[in-house]
C-alpha cells in the first residue's frame, strides 16, 4: 500500500492493487448490503467497507487514477458531489460519461474482478489503513508499479470510444505501432467530461497547472493529460 500526502487539503490517500483476488462476488455483496443495514450495525459495517474498490483492469497509469481521486477530493470540498461519497465519485470520475450507474457497474468490484485497486481518502489520523484492507480484501498486495501490465487495452478503447481515431485506425491490429499511440493519449487520461473539475486547478494552492489535449481530440476533448506542479 502506498499513501500520497494532500497537506493542503489535510487529507491522506492510501491505494493498494490487490491481485489474485478470490472474494470479489463477496465484497460486492458487502457494499450492498451495508447501504441497507440501519442501526449501529449498519454503520459499523459501512466503516469496514469504507473504501473505493476499482476494477484495476480500466485504469491505464498511476496518473489516471490520481487525476481522477483528485477530481472526486474537489468535488467533495467544493459540495460537489454528483453521487453519494468521495469513494464512489472517484469510479464517476473515471467513466467517461455522466451515467452514475454505468460508472459502478463498470469501474466498480464485479464477480469476477481479479486485480482491484482499493482507496481509502481520509484524514491523516486514521491508523492501520492497511489492515483494514485486507480484512476485507482476499489477495496479495502488488507495488502501485505494476499497475500497467494489468490494462485491459480493449476495454479502455471501447469504453473510451478510440476505436475510431484516425491515429488508432491507422495503426490497424498492429500492437507494436497502436500502444505507443496510446501510451501517448495517455500519460492519459483525465477525461474532460461536463463532471471534470479541470477549471479548479486555477485555485491557490497550485503554483502551475498545464493542461495538454491530446492530437486525436479533432477539435473535442477526448483525453488530456493533466500536469500540475505543487
Amino acid at each position: 500500500m502506498e499513501t500520497f500526502i494532500y497537506s493542503h487539503l489535510d487529507l491522506h490517500v492510501h491505494i493498494a492493487l490487490f491481485h489474485d483476488v478470490s472474494n470479489s462476488a463477496d465484497i460486492r455483496k458487502r457494499i450492498i448490503a451495508a447501504a441497507t443495514l440501519k442501526g449501529e450495525e449498519g454503520d459499523a459495517e459501512r466503516e469496514r467497507v469504507n473504501f473505493a474498490f476499482v476494477d484495476a483492469r480500466l485504469v491505464t497509469s498511476l496518473l489516471h487514477f490520481q487525476t481522477a481521486i483528485y477530481q472526486a477530493i474537489l468535488s467533495e470540498k467544493q459540495g460537489a458531489l454528483r453521487t453519494k461519497t468521495v469513494h464512489s465519485e472517484i469510479l464517476f470520475a473515471l467513466n467517461p460519461s455522466n451515467n452514475i450507474t454505468e460508472a459502478i457497474r463498470r469501474y466498480g468490484v464485479s464477480d469476477t474482478t481479479s486485480s482491484l485497486l482499493v482507496v481509502r481518502v481520509a484524514s491523516p489520523d486514521l491508523s492501520d489503513v492497511e489492515g483494514k484492507m485486507r480484512e476485507v480484501v482476499k489477495g496479495g498486495i502488488e507495488p502501485l508499479s505494476a499497475l500497467e501490465k494489468d490494462t485491459d487495452w480493449a476495454a479502455v478503447k471501447k469504453y473510451h470510444k478510440l476505436n475510431t481515431e484516425p491515429a488508432i485506425k491507422e495503426a490497424g491490429k498492429d500492437v507494436a505501432r497502436e500502444r505507443p499511440r496510446l501510451y501517448k493519449a495517455d500519460h492519459i487520461v483525465a477525461y474532460h467530461t461536463p463532471h471534470c473539475s479541470l477549471p479548479t486547478c486555477s485555485e491557490s494552492y497550485f503554483v502551475s497547472c498545464q493542461v495538454e489535449v491530446s492530437s486525436m481530440a479533432r477539435g473535442r476533448w477526448v483525453f488530456a493529460l493533466l500536469v500540475c506542479i505543487q
